[in-house]
C-alpha cells in the first residue's frame, strides 16, 4: 500500500471526505462517535473546548447544545473516563476499563504513605455523601470553603478524593454544568448490565485494539496502543489474535520501515476532499510520530512553552486540505469584542498555492459557528499576508 492510500484510509476511517450534513443532529453525533470510540476533553478555551472541534472538522457548524444534550446527559448513553487521556465514551466500553480501574487502585492505595492511604475517613465520607445526595459536583459537597458543619475537608481534598475515586470507577461522570463535573456512585448512574459485565483483561484490551483498529483503518503497533494507552507487549497480543481471526490485514508502506495492519473493513479511496482545522486533541495528530511518518508534519502543542520561545503560537491548530496537513493556525475567540483573531498563520513547505483561498471561507464559517462578527488577521506567519487579503481585511 502506497503513503498515499494509507493517508486517505487514515482519513477516511476518522470520517473525513463523506458529504457534510446540513444540519447535523443526534444521529450524525452518534454515528461519529461510534466511529472515534472517544472526544478527547480539556479544559483549554482559548479557541474552543477541544471536544467540540472533531466534530466540526467533520461536520462543519452545529448547535453545541445538542451535542452537550447528548454527551452529557445525566444517565445518557456517554460518560467520562480515561480512554485516550479524560474522554467521552459511550457507556457500553466502560467495562472495557475495569482492569485500569483497578491498576489505578493498586498504584494509589498500596503505598503506606501515599494520599489515598492517608485520606480513607475522607473517601468514606464522600462515598456517604453521594450515597446520601448524589450525583453532585465538588462544589456542591460542603466543605471549608463554603458551610462549615463538621470535620470538612478543603474543596482541593474534596476534588481530588473525588478524582481518586472516577479513576478507581467507584464515581462516574454525572454531566456537566458550565463544563464542571458532576460525580455519582457507579451504582447510581449505570445500567445493571453494564455494571454487573465481566470482562478479563486480556478479553478487554483485544476488543481495545480492536476498535482502534477500526478509527485508524491502518496503524503500527505504536499507533494501535496509543488510542487507548495500552502497553505494546498486550497490543501485540491483541493484534496477533485479529490477524487469526482475519479481521486485521498485515500491511507494508513504503517509508514507514515498521509492520502495520490494515482493518479488513477499511475504506481506500481514490482522493479525500476536505478542508478541516485540527484540534491538538484530534486523533488524526494526537500521536506526533504518526502525524510525523503519515502527513511529514512535525506538531507540538505551544500551550505549555513560555511565550517568548513559541514557534507557531499558544493554540495552533493543523490546517487539513483533502490528505495532506499544510500549515497550522493560532486562532483566539474574542467573545467580548465579536472577533475571530488569527493570531498566526504558518505553510509547510508543500503546501499548494490555494490555500489562503481554500482556508478563507473555513475561517469565516468558524467565525459564524463561533457566533464572531469578524476574522482578523494578525501580522504573524508566511500565510498571514494572503489570508488577510483572502478575507479582505487589514492585518492587525
Amino acid at each position: 500500500m502506497s503513503a498515499a492510500q494509507a493517508r486517505r484510509v487514515a482519513l477516511a476511517a476518522q470520517g473525513f471526505g463523506r458529504a457534510k450534513p446540513a444540519a447535523p443532529g443526534i444521529r450524525q453525533f452518534t454515528a461519529l462517535i461510534e466511529r472515534l470510540n472517544l472526544l478527547q476533553i480539556d479544559s483549554v478555551n482559548v479557541f474552543e473546548r477541544s471536544h467540540y472541534l472533531p466534530v466540526f472538522a467533520r461536520f462543519g457548524a452545529f448547535d453545541k447544545a445538542k451535542l452537550d444534550a447528548l454527551t452529557f446527559a445525566r444517565g445518557g448513553p456517554y460518560l467520562e473516563y480515561w480512554a485516550h487521556e479524560a474522554a467521552i465514551i459511550p457507556v457500553q466500553m466502560w467495562p472495557l476499563f475495569r482492569w485500569r480501574m483497578e491498576q489505578l487502585r493498586q498504584k494509589y492505595s498500596s503505598k503506606p504513605e501515599g494520599w489515598v492511604a492517608s485520606n480513607g475517613p475522607m473517601l468514606d465520607w464522600l462515598r456517604a455523601e453521594l450515597a446520601a445526595r448524589g450525583p453532585l459536583a465538588a462544589s456542591e459537597i460542603e466543605h471549608d470553603a463554603n458551610t462549615r458543619h463538621g470535620p470538612w475537608w478543603g474543596w482541593s481534598d474534596v476534588k481530588r478524593g473525588l478524582e481518586y475515586l472516577f479513576s478507581f470507577g467507584e464515581v462516574v461522570s454525572a454531566g456537566r454544568n458550565r463544563f464542571e463535573r458532576s460525580y455519582a456512585l457507579a451504582e447510581q448512574l449505570l445500567p445493571s448490565e453494564v455494571m454487573s459485565a465481566e470482562v478479563s483483561k486480556a478479553e478487554a484490551i483485544r476488543e481495545l485494539v480492536r476498535l482502534s483498529s477500526q478509527a485508524h483503518g491502518i496503524g503500527t503497533l505504536r499507533d494501535l496502543s496509543d488510542y487507548f494507552r495500552l502497553s505494546q507487549a498486550d497490543t501485540k497480543a491483541a493484534i496477533d489474535d485479529l490477524v487469526d481471526a482475519g479481521e486485521l490485514l498485515p500491511v507494508t508502506v513504503p517509508g514507514w520501515n515498521r509492520a502495520a495492519w490494515l482493518h479488513r473493513d477499511a475504506r481506500i479511496p481514490r482522493r479525500i476532499e476536505t478542508a478541516a482545522l485540527l484540534s491538538p486533541f484530534d486523533p488524526i495528530v494526537w500521536e506526533r510520530e504518526r502525524a510525523l511518518r503519515m502527513f511529514g508534519f512535525h506538531y507540538r502543542i505551544e500551550i505549555y512553552t513560555p511565550a517568548p520561545k513559541r514557534i507557531f503560537g499558544y493554540y495552533s491548530l493543523p490546517i487539513l486540505l483533502d490528505d495532506a496537513l499544510v500549515g497550522r493556525i493560532d486562532l483566539k475567540s474574542d467573545r467580548q469584542n465579536g472577533v475571530l483573531r488569527v493570531q498566526s498563520a504558518w505553510t509547510e513547505p508543500d503546501a499548494p498555492a490555494a490555500t489562503a483561498a481554500r482556508i478563507a471561507p473555513l475561517l469565516r464559517a468558524t467565525a459564524a459557528w463561533q457566533k464572531l462578527d469578524r476574522v482578523e488577521v494578525m501580522h504573524r506567519g508566511d500565510l498571514a499576508p494572503a489570508l488577510a487579503a483572502e478575507l479582505g481585511t487589514e492585518q492587525a
